[in-house]
Parts: C-alpha cells; structure tokens; sequence
C-alpha cells in the first residue's frame, strides 16, 4: 500500500500481486481505510487478466475510467545495450521539474522522483529545458519515467537523444535492462519505444470501489 499525496497512480495505490494473506474483500478494505487515513483516493493497481483481478472485480470494484493517466497501461522492457548512446549527466535544474512534474513541486514530488539512485537528464536550449527524462537503477534494472518533450520542440530526435543517453548512464550503475510504463492511448510513446527495442511485457489497471 503505497501513498504520496496523490501524485502518481503507481505512488498512490495498493499493488496487487502476489498473495495478500487473507480474503480479497478483506484485503481491499484493508487498502481503503489505508487510503483514507492517508488522504487519498482508494485505488488498486491491478494486472490485466492476473489471478486477482476477477475477485477484485466480484468484490465490488471497477476499472477506474476517469484516471488522469487513462485506464489502462503497458509496461514495456528492453535491453539498455540495443540502444545506448553516450550518456548523460544529472542535473536538478529547476526546468526540469517544471516541464515533468508542473509548476508546483511539493516534498511528495521530490520525494517520490528524487528517492534512490537517480538520474535527472535534460536538454537546455537558450537556457530553456525543452526535454527531460528521469530515470532510476534498482538492482540491474533501469527504471524510466517522465519522459518529457515541449511541443514546439517536437519530431527533432530529442526523445530519442535523451533515452539514449539515460541508458548509457544505466549501464555504467550496473543496469542491464529498462522498464517503463505508457499509457495505453500514448501511441507515438509506444512507437518510439519499439523503435529502441523495447516490448511489451503486461498491462496493467486502475481499480477503484464502484461506490465510493
């Protein structure tokens, strides 16, 4: 159970997998009064056509339609080595968080994009970032997020630059692979990373109480 001042779906859910050690039903009250005591809206991150999903659903809960992010999404992997291209350098520019996270960036933000082995990667141009990505090593594993391009600065490589340097940077913390979340909907996204050598390895939902 998971929760960060309700900034990410992924931050503010309770993840599903694996065995929860009691009844569904009891289990996903469990994960509602934890939302509420932490003032979020209750949410279960769930694994398209996983073991679990039928009983979340026979327990009163739905696929959560009106999710900012959309209602379903892929999680993509792939081989950092297919498409390294140089690295990149970190840089907590202010730009940065203004283009990925919006203009107001609270401790919750910082915290869940900040924790662990970080890598903060721009483009500046005129003193503007125009691009930005950020990504994170656990373990081998790569982990990309907020990947981030103005629209006027669009169809320039620029996404393309930035992944390829993200990976030469996971490379030397030891990552081997990447894994990444798109929105199903999020098409150019998917193609892209395609494109670099990734696939897709499941899908996942939002679920919330159909009456709340």
């Amino acid at each position: 159970m998971r929760a960060a001042a309700g900034f990410t779906g992924r931050a503010n859910s309770t993840l599903t997998c694996g065995d929860p050690g009691v009844p569904i039903p009891r289990a996903l009250a469990a994960a509602e009064e934890f939302a509420r005591a932490h003032g979020i809206k209750p949410t279960a991150h769930v694994v398209r056509d996983s073991a679990h999903e039928q009983a979340i659903a026979d327990a009163g809960w739905r696929v959560d339609l009106d999710h900012p992010g959309g209602a379903e999404s892929l999680v993509m992997t792939g081989p950092l080595a297919k498409f390294a291209d140089g690295t990149v350098e970190s840089r907590d520019l202010p730009g940065w968080w203004e283009l990925t996270a919006g203009s107001e960036v609270t401790p919750a933000i910082r915290h869940v994009l900040g924790t662990g082995r970080v890598c903060f990667a721009g483009v500046e141009e005129n003193g503007t970032v125009v691009a930005a990505v950020r990504g994170a090593v656990v373990q081998d594993v790569l982990h990309v997020a907020r990947l981030a391009v103005r629209p006027e600065h669009r169809r320039r490589g620029l996404a393309t630059r930035l992944m390829g340097g993200l990976a030469g940077w996971g490379l030397a913390e030891s990552a081997t692979t990447c894994v990444l979340q798109v929105a199903e909907h999020n098409t150019a996204a998917i193609r892209l990373y395609e494109e670099l050598g990734c696939s897709e390895h499941h899908r996942y939902r939002y679920w919330v109480p159909a009456v709340s």
